[in-house]
């Protein structure tokens, strides 16, 4: 055995004097990548499977990210219901897109969107329906009336029941108040009467304001009270209702249902973008559009549909439709419904008119997708949906893309991947980021202007050209 150096044997004594212990050198040992395992603490949580759709890929493991509300209902998900939260720019709206396209692969799965935002003069969602080759369903009061598009509240696809809960909500929304009793007995008389009466065309709006404006002497005589008392307490209603006949919302709701409206395509959008969103018009026609849909586009068919929901805010934030959407929640989760409800922020609807509506949809979302907030909104929302403290701390530190995902408890932090085939689809702020050569390019491509324009779809030339513009201010090319 070698002599020791004087140093080490006097740095060892003083350790041994020190400390009661002297360091000991640990022999390597073999083992397998089974037992060594052990050794090392995780580091992320598991992931939800590999069944469904890819969203990404998780930050601190480096696996793929897969998310499929229908694929992990029972165990796993209590209910297939989704929140996505966060400010504007961050990537919400590539999320929903990219998610869409990817669960329109499955044979079995059919969406139906609410477009709320406006890009170009048309919803931003028609890039990706001209692409599936579908018209959206463009609701615009100021369209030329025969050739508008309208939704029939009276439809007779509506249960008696729901046409008369449809049009008190529609009442309640405007007037900003629960219907008071008599308002509500004189609303349910004329809607009776009309339904009995009508009977070679569909019952439409026009009729109920008709009837609230003259009743009959029976509905006096029925509860002993002056005719003219019925007319006064059915005056309110009628004036909430003729303004979807001949007001500023005509057009859309007082005619018979559009003939000709594709409900079994893979994807059904309403655009809705030419309604101002911070009028009172857009929670009426959430309402509208929800129940319609609940009696014409819900069916026991095995298929698995998307309900998505931009501006949800309209939704969550009034009683009224809160309650209807409620209904629609429980019942299409037996169905094969989830819904998707998009919010900037949580602090729009708690400390709302609906809080207590409010509360009962997001308990009802098992799924919580969080994109970056402000610190202060970041541990508003963390309290109010129970997010461990560290997530709620990673919130205002996200960048664009990732966000927290928070699937029935099982939290992650997630970067959301975009294809480029996709990337020009979900690509949704040229107006404040392409430049007027990249515009003209994308003009001129579309107008026929390249060498094979023959042979060329003008969808595919414009699409070409945003994608090579979106490349080049990227730094790509």
């Amino acid at each position: 055995m070698p002599a020791r150096d004087p140093l080490s044997l006097i740095t060892e004594a003083f350790t041994s004097l020190l400390f009661g212990r002297t360091e000991t050198t640990r022999l390597p040992v073999r083992t397998s990548t089974g037992q060594a395992q052990a050794v090392y603490l995780p580091t992320a949580a598991p992931g939800l499977g590999d069944s469904g759709v890819i969203i990404g890929r998780e930050v601190y493991s480096g696996k793929g990210y897969i998310y499929d509300p229908f694929r992990l209902y029972g165990q796993q998900l209590p209910a297939p219901h989704w929140l996505v939260l966060g400010e504007s720019g961050n990537g919400k709206s590539a999320l929903e897109k990219t998610y869409v396209l990817r669960q329109l692969r499955f044979r079995d799965r059919q969406v139906v969107v609410l477009d709320a935002q406006g890009e170009d003069g048309v919803g931003e969602w028609n890039l990706i329906a001209q692409q599936l080759g579908i018209t959206p369903i463009r609701l615009d009061p100021m369209a030329t009336l025969d050739g508008n598009v309208r939704l029939n509240p009276l439809d007779p696809a509506i249960t008696t029941t729901g046409q008369l809960a449809l049009l008190r909500t529609i009442i309640e929304v405007a007037l900003g108040r629960t219907l008071d009793e008599r308002s509500g007995f004189a609303l349910k008389v004329a809607h009776a009467y009309v339904n009995q009466t009508t009977v070679d065309r569909q019952p439409i709006l026009t009729d109920i304001v008709e009837r609230l404006r003259h009743p009959l002497p029976e509905a006096a005589d029925a509860m002993n009270v002056h005719l003219e008392d019925v007319r006064a307490w059915g005056l309110d209603v009628a004036l909430v209702l003729d303004r979807l006949v001949d007001g500023d919302l005509r057009g859309m709701f007082d005619g018979p249902t559009t003939v000709g409206i594709d409900l079994d395509a893979p994807l059904i959008v309403f655009d809705l973008s030419h309604i101002d969103r911070n009028s009172i018009a857009m929670p009426i026609l959430m309402a509208i559009v929800g129940v319609w849909l609940e009696h014409t586009w819900i069916r026991p068919d095995r298929r698995k549909r998307i309900f998505l929901v931009e501006e949800a805010w309209h939704i969550i934030n009034s009683p009224s439709v809160a309650q209807l959407f409620q209904r629609l929640l429980k019942f299409g989760r037996r169905l094969g419904l989830s819904f998707v409800a998009v919010v900037h922020h949580l602090s729009d609807v708690i400390d709302g008119a609906a809080a207590k509506e409010a509360a009962a949809i997001l308990k009802m979302a098992s799924t919580r997708t969080v994109y970056a907030q402000k610190s202060d909104e970041a541990r508003a929302t963390g309290q109010v949906l129970g997010l461990p403290r560290w997530a709620v701390e990673i919130i205002p530190t996200l960048t664009p893309g990732m966000a927290v995902w928070d699937v029935n408890g099982n939290v992650q932090v997630v970067k959301h991947l975009i294809t480029e085939a996709e990337r020009p689809l979900v690509f949704t702020d040229r107006a404040m980021t392409e430049s007027s050569t990249a515009l003209a390019e994308a003009r001129a491509l579309t107008a026929g202007d390249g060498p094979d324009d023959d042979e060329r779809d003008p969808f595919e030339a414009e699409t070409e050209a945003r994608a090579l513009s979106f490349e080049k201010r990227q730094g790509v090319l």
